[in-house]
């Protein structure tokens, strides 16, 4: 999956710093540098979150819908949110796909535009029907 490029310092860092050794190793390790296991893992997250100071609101899971959330405004499609996050069904994606206000406002913008080139009346509208008298 791609990721964006103003991101690689920081992975090559995490990789360098946090993560198991060689082409094999673990991205994510535990405490004493094993694999991360689903009976302590809310345990190291709740050591992390802490020692990063980020409020016990957030969950980890949150990171999660924050990336795909941010993914579905910068334009990602159902189909592009679902292989992201290797859903098959539509359903999963479009719990991330939020209206905003500045995907709003570039909405409004976008259909502004179209009116303007001609592109945006629509079938029936008041202009039409006064052309067609």
């Amino acid at each position: 999956m791609s990721f964006p490029a103003e991101l690689v310092d920081e992975i090559r860092h995490h990789l360098a710093q946090y993560s198991g050794p060689g082409q094999e190793g673990h991205v994510f390790v535990g405490p004493q540098g094993g694999q991360l296991r689903r009976s302590n893992f809310r345990d190291d997250w709740i050591k992390a979150r802490k020692a990063a100071g980020v409020a016990a609101e957030l969950h980890f899971h949150d990171l999660r819908h924050t990336g795909n959330t941010l993914a579905s405004t910068a334009g990602a499609s159902t189909r592009e949110l679902m292989t992201r996050m290797g859903h098959s069904s539509s359903g999963a994606a479009l719990i991330y796909q939020h209206m905003t206000s500045d995907r709003d406002r570039a909405i409004a913008d976008r259909l502004g535009s179209m009116i303007r080139g001609g592109g945006g009346a629509a079938s029936g509208s008041p202009e039409e029907a006064s052309a067609d008298t």
